[in-house]
């Protein structure tokens, strides 16, 4: 879906499902399984960064670990620059790994408070063979300096950072083994509205200093919409919609990603809105998922699943009727 102008994919899934088994309702009774992903499809070509938006347990974290090998397939590939991770063997997975790297969502929770920054950020190095201590040093130094820090800072513990400051030195951990795919999750979503926009343009000057691909997970339109050229709309583990950034902001097609924009909040405009969270259930066996809350199912919505289709626009939409 992702694939432009004829490139090879950096990143390519390739239906991919994961499930998870839930615990049992009764003692001697089977145990139900949930499908977090349930068989998912694109491709992010080189220098092209890819987002992914929807509601907390859409299933969005699941899929981007998924991505990068930190939680294997139940079926389906994730492949990187053409190699199955899920099939590599450990030693080549170690050397795929210093291609790719994660931004966490919580700035507080993934920096270990008893290391140094310095090794916090020198961590990644390991993936990679022949790197001296001074390469190590000169290299976390880059990486700090790259993110507006300062190499002295490589002294310091986590706790004598801000928030703001705390996901720069995630993001220079990412950057440290200048990886071609960044998977970030919800990079901005536990810091202040005033340092969202700082780390974002960050991200977006570091895509265009090192040619960065970013892979961006979050539930906030805007957020996508400031890095990503296409974004695909995520509901129960499937995607709903996908397309260019533009174009699908401007005009939805899948009535859920409708009301994913309706209810964002908006300048001079009064808040609308938020569609209905999604309950624990794993929803109708039949037919489409979101027809319970949509405004437009008809008989056809319960009784067949759409399939993402593509429309004249560039854009691939998974709806009966779409708008």
């Amino acid at each position: 879906m992702s694939e432009q102008q004829g490139g090879a994919p950096l990143l390519e899934i390739a239906d991919l499902v994961k499930t998870y088994r839930l615990p049992r309702e009764r003692l001697f009774g089977p145990r139900p399984q949930l499908r977090a992903v349930d068989g998912v499809s694109f491709r992010v070509t080189a220098g092209r960064s890819f987002g992914i938006v929807g509601e907390s347990g859409s299933g969005k974290s699941t899929l981007a670990r998924a991505a990068i090998a930190l939680e294997w397939p139940t079926s389906g590939q994730a492949r990187l620059m053409g190699s199955a991770m899920n099939l590599a063997p450990r030693a080549a997975l170690r050397k795929m790994r210093a291609h790719m790297q994660m931004i966490f969502q919580d700035p507080y929770g993934s920096l270990d408070p008893r290391q140094t920054v310095a090794r916090i950020v020198g961590e990644p190095l390991a993936c990679l063979d022949g790197i001296s201590r001074a390469d190590g040093a000169a290299r976390i130094a880059e990486a700090l300096q790259a993110v507006g820090l300062s190499a002295t800072d490589a002294r310091k513990y986590p706790h004598e950072f801000s928030g703001g400051q705390r996901q720069r030195v995630a993001i220079a951990r990412a950057l440290i083994t200048r990886p071609r795919l960044v998977v970030a999750d919800e990079p901005v979503s536990a810091l202040d509205v005033s340092i969202q926009a700082q780390v974002l343009n960050l991200m977006t000057d570091l895509q265009q200093q090192f040619g960065i691909t970013y892979l961006l997970i979050s539930h906030d339109l805007a957020v996508v919409e400031h890095i990503c050229d296409e974004i695909a709309v995520m509901y129960r583990g499937r995607f709903v919609e996908t397309g260019p950034s533009e174009i699908l902001l401007a005009s939805p097609a899948h009535p859920y990603t409708r009301a994913l924009i309706d209810a964002a909040p908006k300048l001079q405009t009064a808040r609308r809105r938020a569609p209905a969270p999604a309950s624990d259930s794993p929803g109708p066996k039949t037919g489409c998922a979101y027809a319970s809350r949509c405004a437009f199912a008809q008989s056809k919505c319960r009784e067949e699943a759409p399939a993402l289709r593509p429309l004249v626009d560039g854009r691939h939409v998974a709806c009966h009727f779409p708008l």
